[in-house]
C-alpha cells in the first residue's frame, strides 16, 4: 500500500468535477484527471503543465486528450482560457466567480484579482463600434516581489 499519494479514483471530488457531475457531461478517467489537475486556488496552468501534471496520474493520457478535453470545458464554459499576450494560453478552473487576473511580466506567475471599480464597466454605444458585448477580461502587469528583488540584485552587479 502506497501511503501519500492518491490515485485519480480515491483524489476527494474537486469543484470543478462536481460542477460537471451536476451537468451530466460524461467523466472519463481521462476526462477527470485533466479536471481534478484544475483544482485549486489561484490554479492558471498551460496546456503542457495540465498534460504534464495529468501524466503522473493518468501516464496513458496523450496531449491531444489534454487539448480537446481543455477545449471542450472552455466551450461549456467550466474554464476559462487566459491569453497574457506573452507565451501559451492559460487555463483557469474559476469560472464562477467573476475576477480578473494578476500578471507577472517576470517570472509569468498569474493571480486571480477582484480589483476595486470594475463593477459595472461599460463602453459607450459609440465605444462599442458595433460590436455586441459578451465579457470583459483584465490582465493588470507588473513585477512580482521575487522579481523584483532578482532585478534590484542584478542591477548591483
Amino acid at each position: 500500500m502506497v501511503v501519500g499519494r492518491q490515485s485519480a479514483r480515491e483524489a476527494p471530488i474537486s469543484e470543478l468535477v462536481q460542477r460537471l457531475r451536476d451537468r451530466g457531461w460524461r467523466l472519463t478517467a481521462q476526462r477527470r484527471v485533466v479536471a481534478e489537475v484544475l483544482a485549486g486556488e489561484h490554479i492558471h496552468l498551460t496546456a503542457d503543465a495540465v498534460y504534464s501534471r495529468a501524466q503522473r496520474l493518468l501516464p496513458e493520457i496523450s496531449l491531444a486528450t489534454v487539448y480537446n478535453t481543455l477545449n471542450e470545458l472552455v466551450g461549456m464554459g467550466e474554464v476559462l482560457e487566459i491569453s497574457t499576450g506573452d507565451g501559451p494560453k492559460r487555463y483557469d478552473p474559476n469560472s464562477t466567480a467573476t475576477h480578473h487576473h494578476l500578471y507577472c511580466v517576470g517570472c509569468g506567475e498569474l493571480r486571480d484579482v477582484n480589483p476595486e471599480g470594475t463593477e459595472g464597466l461599460a463602453l459607450s454605444v459609440t465605444q462599442q463600434h458595433g460590436f455586441e458585448l459578451l465579457d470583459v477580461d483584465i490582465v493588470f502587469r507588473g513585477m512580482c516581489p521575487r522579481c523584483r528583488a532578482a532585478a534590484a540584485r542584478a542591477a548591483m552587479i
